[in-house]
């Protein structure tokens, strides 16, 4: 068993390294802010998925409310929520991506509506505002090196009742399993399976990424917040990479995105898909 002083000598060393992967990450999406939005922009099955988070934080968090969206990327969201009447803080952690989520609220006249700051998920307590409702959307929370802290932050920050709405890359997803078995690319095929944080490439650079089933994520949270609910995002359809498919048989793939529809949310699975859409509710 490990002593309190090899516990002890061993922090440094793990936040030292985290440090490093959180600045590997930035570097990556700075790398990419430029084009973020052309192909992903254009891409319809992101766009799916990112109308069901929209939808649900709508239902979720009482109109006119206060939002902070963890890991804003360009600001689309961002600005979708302002067009609905909310008011948000959308923080990065990629000071690139801060930048087009000012000019794109600058651009739209909603700079009154949406406030985006420079702050990574692992500096969330440097904010002091309370939040009727939290929401992420694409997997930033999959590059937060400690999900406990990230909960409790999320538990100082929310107001009473408060929502959690994350989208978050899943450990199961069977389109990406038999896309890259079928084509000998076992390890990438395998890659979700890595316990702890796993090395993906963008750009010539390295996203540090952890996988989690749904159960898994939940279990930082649930000293502070009950599980609401979740749901498997693009089960049936194919993950946004492989667009091209649908594009090729749109109506055929019409079909299997009304069957994530209306089975993403039952038992097992909902424990799979490309993500998965979870909503908890402060203690």
């Amino acid at each position: 068993m490990e002593s309190a002083m090899e516990q002890a000598s061993r922090r440094p060393l793990e936040a030292t390294l985290n440090e490093a992967q959180l600045l590997d990450t930035q570097r990556a999406f700075d790398s990419v802010a430029a084009d973020y939005d052309g192909p992903r922009g254009n891409n319809e099955l992101i766009q799916r998925m990112r109308v069901t988070l929209w939808n649900t934080v709508s239902r979720e968090v009482p109109a006119n409310g206060q939002l902070l969206d963890i890991g804003c990327g360009t600001g689309i969201d961002a600005l979708e929520f302002a067009g609905r009447g909310y008011q948000v803080v959308a923080t990065d952690w990629s000071p690139a991506m801060v930048g087009r989520t000012r000019s794109r609220a600058a651009v739209a006249g909603l700079e009154s509506h949406v406030e985006a700051r420079h702050l990574g998920v692992q500096q969330l307590d440097q904010l002091q505002e309370e939040f009727d409702g939290i929401y992420s959307n694409f997997g930033p929370l999959n590059c937060a090196p400690d999900l406990h802290a990230v909960a409790e932050q999320c538990a100082r920050l929310l107001k009473p009742g408060g929502k959690l709405i994350f989208s978050v890359i899943g450990r199961i997803c069977p389109w990406e399993m038999g896309h890259y078995a079928m084509r000998g690319r076992f390890r990438r095929a395998s890659v979700r399976g890595t316990r702890g944080p796993a090395a993906v490439g963008m750009n010539k650079h390295t996203i540090w990424t952890y996988y989690y089933l749904p159960r898994e994520f939940y279990r930082a949270f649930a000293d502070l917040f009950t599980l609401d609910d979740y749901r498997a995002l693009s089960l049936f359809m194919p993950p946004p990479y492989l667009v091209d498919y649908y594009r090729r048989r749109k109506p055929w793939y019409e079909k299997l995105g009304r069957l994530d529809d209306r089975l993403g949310a039952l038992p097992l699975l909902r424990d799979m898909g490309d993500h998965f859409l979870i909503v908890m509710r402060k203690r």
